[in-house]
């Protein structure tokens, strides 16, 4: 059984795991060829498989600590946190703990922020062992592999780099959309408030300044997710002919401490030169979170910087004007909602009925049709989102070509076709409203989710 070993962990491929467990059949308590199943697993990504190797290894070696390892590195490949952490967290704590539980933990503790303690799980694993120097995780925990922190001042493991390097550069383009609010099917009360808010004042500047009303400010959408927020903000800009920015989470998010502040104020400052100019945060929940429910000082700094720069301290804003979306506006820190800032907070529902109807026309647009009876459609699709509908849109089309290919000859959709789609789509704004509701009945301070209860009919 050794010679047959030795000749299989010499082997590759699926002939190898195929060998390794015909060979666990015949000897199914061996524990070498488990462990090294394991890793070959590990090795071709399939962690899922190795951690079942892994636990079986475990049953026949409870103390091995190889296959504890192993076990915790394939949990924290498949994202299983938890369960790597209950792993290896009882290994740090002996006299003897091996330096790859030190490097296992510290990544567990990197992915989940806690940067300065994963940089001193580091240390430990190097101190431990000198051979387990990581090279990556060291460069994202800001350490140089030999040990030495790089230039620049280091916080928590990472660098603060200077804001005069590449301050001018920012991490978005500026589009010009050409849609406007006439591809935007239904939200009629949503364009009136942004007609309010952003179009008339650059349509009627002297009007506005006459009653020293300034050009620009927020408005933070909220409400289920595929329900139009970013559409809308595009045609926005289309609309009134402005510059528009679309900025993302990794627009702005860094590892390192201040690159963040540094890339929104750039965004901003790209914003201000391109006046008018419509800047759209997407998700600013990750943003602008509650500082309550923040454990590190970052998160804190980028807040107070965005809160800054909505406010104008250091260049004026007239001009710029701030649209963001969010599906959990419980979680925005409350000082967002400040007049001057957030000062409108729409709720965008579901499109109704009518809405429906209009979003099937404008998705259907270029498409072989016939007789599409949109309305009767808009309403047996009830609850359904913008991406619920063109999710309808997709499926058909779908049978449709698989109609073509088998019958050779391709036929334009019908409302029997739709209505088949729509049948086989879940809205996907149940579980928002599921969680929604919770907040608007016990967490309403100022009635700033009474649009969700209207809308719930409470």
């Amino acid at each position: 059984m050794v010679e047959l070993a030795g000749v299989l962990f010499m082997a590759q491929g699926e002939d190898a795991l195929a060998a390794l467990r015909e060979a666990l059949k015949v000897s199914p308590e061996n524990v070498p060829l488990r462990l090294h199943l394991a890793e070959m697993l590990v090795g071709q990504g399939r962690y899922d498989e190795a951690e079942k190797e892994y636990r079986q290894g475990l049953s026949l070696a409870p103390g091995d600590d190889r296959f504890k390892l192993g076990l915790a590195h394939a949990y924290y490949q498949q994202g299983k946190n938890s369960a790597a952490l209950v792993i290896v967290e009882e290994l740090i704590k002996r006299h003897d703990s091996p330096a790859r539980a030190h490097l296992i933990y510290s990544r567990l503790l990197l992915r989940a922020g806690d940067v300065e303690r994963a940089v001193r799980q580091y240390k430990r694993a190097v101190e431990i062992d000198s051979s387990a120097t990581d090279a990556e995780l060291a460069t994202r925990l800001g350490i140089r592999t030999g040990g030495d922190e790089p230039e620049g001042e280091v916080v928590d493991g990472r660098v603060r780099s200077s804001w005069e390097q590449g301050a001018e550069e920012s991490p978005a383009d500026v589009e010009r959309p050409k849609v406007t609010f006439k591809e935007v099917g239904g939200m009629e009360a949503l364009k009136d408030e942004i007609r309010m808010k952003i179009i008339h004042p650059l349509a009627h500047p002297d009007l506005y300044k006459a009653y020293g009303k300034p050009i620009g400010g927020g408005i933070l959408m909220y409400g289920p997710p595929g329900c139009g927020k970013t559409h809308l903000a595009r045609a926005t800009a289309g609309e009134i002919k402005a510059g528009f920015m679309a900025i993302g989470l990794h627009d702005v998010l860094e590892m390192w401490i201040g690159r963040s502040e540094q890339n929104l104020h750039a965004v901003f400052e790209q914003a201000r030169r391109n006046r008018p100019c419509v800047l759209f945060f997407d998700e600013v929940d990750a943003l602008a979170a509650s500082r309550a429910d923040m454990r590190t000082h970052g998160g804190r700094h980028l807040i107070n910087q965005f809160l800054a720069e909505m406010d104008g301290v250091q260049a004026s804003n007239e001009g710029v004007l701030i649209l963001s979306a969010t599906n959990a506006p419980w979680h925005v820190d409350p000082a967002f909602r400040r007049p001057g800032r957030f000062d409108r907070i729409l709720f965008v529902p579901p499109p109704d009925a009518t809405a429906r109807g209009e979003i099937l026309r404008v998705l259907t647009r270029g498409k072989p049709v016939q007789d599409i009876d949109y309305d009767h459609i808009g309403k047996k699709t009830d609850g359904f989102s913008g991406a619920d509908l063109k999710a309808v849109i997709d499926l058909a089309i779908e049978a449709k070509l698989r109609e073509a290919m088998r019958d050779g000859v391709p036929k334009p959709l019908t409302t029997r076709d739709m209505l088949a789609a729509a049948g086989q789509v879940k809205p996907s704004t149940k579980e928002w409203f599921a969680t929604a509701r919770n907040y608007a009945l016990y967490s309403n301070q100022g009635g700033t989710y009474d649009d969700i209860l209207k809308y719930l009919k409470m």
